[in-house]
Parts: C-alpha cells; sequence; structure tokens
C-alpha cells in the first residue's frame, strides 16, 4: 500500500468515526423525554406530568420515594439518557434514574386513566400540572 492511499484511508476513518459520534449525540438529544399538549408536558405515553412542591429545584433529588412513587410513578430515564435543554437527569433514592424539567422531578399521577387527564392537578396542593 502506498503512503498516500495510507494517510487518505486513515483521514476518512476519522472523519467517518467523529461523525458517528456527532450524530449520536444530536440524536440523543433531540429526544425530549416529554411533548407538550394543551399546554402541559405529557410523557412518551401521552400522559400527563407532574411537579411536586416539596422537591427542591436543582438538589438532583426526589422527595417522592416508596408509596408516594407508587402513586405519583417517576417519567423514568434510563442509563444512558444524558441531559439535554432544560431536562436533567437525576438519581433517585432506589439508584434508578429519572427525568426532571429545570431541575424539578417530572411524574405521571396513577389515577390518570387516559391522555389528557389532569385529575392530580392541584392534589394536596402541592402536585401541579408541568408546564414547558
Amino acid at each position: 500500500m502506498n503512503f498516500a492511499f495510507q494517510k487518505t484511508a486513515r483521514s476518512l476513518t476519522l472523519v467517518m468515526s467523529l461523525s458517528a459520534g456527532f450524530l449520536g449525540a444530536c440524536a440523543s438529544m433531540a429526544s425530549a423525554p416529554a411533548s407538550v399538549a394543551d399546554g402541559v408536558l405529557t410523557g412518551p405515553n401521552g400522559m400527563t406530568l407532574y411537579t411536586f412542591d416539596k422537591d427542591t429545584a436543582g438538589s438532583g433529588k426526589s422527595a417522592c420515594n416508596g408509596p408516594c412513587a407508587t402513586n405519583w410513578p417517576p417519567l423514568m430515564a434510563a442509563d444512558s439518557d444524558k441531559a439535554a435543554g432544560d431536562y436533567s437527569v437525576i438519581t433517585r433514592d432506589d439508584g434508578k434514574k429519572q427525568w426532571a424539567l429545570k431541575g424539578k422531578p417530572l411524574y405521571y399521577w396513577a389515577k390518570d386513566s387516559k391522555p389528557g387527564d389532569k385529575t392530580g392537578d392541584g392534589f394536596n396542593k402541592v402536585w401541579q400540572v408541568a408546564k414547558p
């Protein structure tokens, strides 16, 4: 193999590797964990998302664990999910990952039965629909 061909092949391999890494990073950032419907955030399943007033924005923690998380299931994140824009990933007390918006963890309400339900809004004066 001649030197010019080897150099071109190495350059092409480097460009392809960098391009694949860049595209992979863009793909993970492009897929936000929530959408907007009727002015509120919804999870990938179309169900309304909520925030909890007892969560401290930016603390990286959820104040809703155990029985609370049974009624208010967290919007779970995969271990490979990365923060993007206003979305971040926190680690729950059980070690699992959860999505947060502007530092506030996001939850579903177990009693919402179909997309568009917002029956948890204002619950106990500490649960609010999540807004973009």
